[in-house]
């Protein structure tokens, strides 16, 4: 997620900027004018079953009502530079101006911040900010021990849900890695991302039958830090 700035933990202004494709104020500006319907949206409601639901800041996103107002045709895969509080926390602070959908620990458990409803400031471009969904991963591209087993198996579980959800193959041309996104300057999954056995964990997914649709944990049930 980038080099940690002063008084800053995991992420520096400019990698902020990059995710939210412009300074937060003005994103707002760019986007504020398309109000979202209310529809669909219950507290603590996930759209992947078993996540934990932790609300990034408004400012951190776009509130929109896809598919219907933007088609999604892609996943985007993200690493953090940095461990899963710190996306976490980051993703809450509204001053940061970028947030993923999700973020998967090295355990495989998914934590989920923005709904797929919604418009993720994630990409650092406006067109697929749009139409992805974003993926963030704990751990750091420079090493390789940071994708585990069970991060890849977690990841690859929600990825072939958002597929099913929105009907787009699982191929590289629909998953994609940040650094891929025309005008960013990412690097990240980086060169330890082993995009082979993610797609075969993906496709093999989509060959087994669909999970039941993700239950609504009710307010009082909703964890807003992530369990020890």
């Amino acid at each position: 997620m980038g080099k940690k700035g002063p008084g800053r933990p995991g992420i520096s202004r400019r990698r902020a900027l990059w995710l939210g494709g412009g300074v937060a104020a003005a994103g707002a500006m760019a986007y504020g004018a398309r109000r979202a319907p209310d529809r669909d949206r219950r507290d603590g409601e996930v759209d992947h079953r078993g996540a934990q639901w932790v609300e990034a800041s408004p400012a951190n996103l776009r509130r929109a009502h896809r598919p219907a107002d933007y088609p999604i045709d892609r996943v985007v895969i993200h690493v953090v530079q940095g461990g899963f509080p710190v996306a976490l926390q980051v993703f809450q602070d509204p001053s940061h101006g970028a947030a993923a959908h999700y973020v998967v620990r090295k355990d495989g458990h998914v934590a989920q911040l923005v709904r797929e409803l919604d418009v993720a400031y994630h990409a650092g471009n406006r067109r697929y900010n749009e139409r992805s969904i974003g993926i963030e991963h704990e751990g750091y591209v420079d090493r390789p021990e940071s994708f585990t087993p069970a991060m890849y198996a977690s990841s690859a579980r929600l990825t072939a849900g958002i597929c099913r959800r929105y009907g787009f193959p699982a191929d590289r041309e629909h998953l994609v890695g940040h650094t891929e996104v025309p005008g960013t300057d990412h690097t990240d999954p980086g060169p330890h991302w082993d995009w082979d056995r993610y797609l075969g964990l993906v496709r093999e997914e989509l060959r087994r039958a669909p999970s039941p649709s993700p239950r609504t944990s009710r307010p009082g049930e909703v964890r807003q830090k992530p369990p020890s």
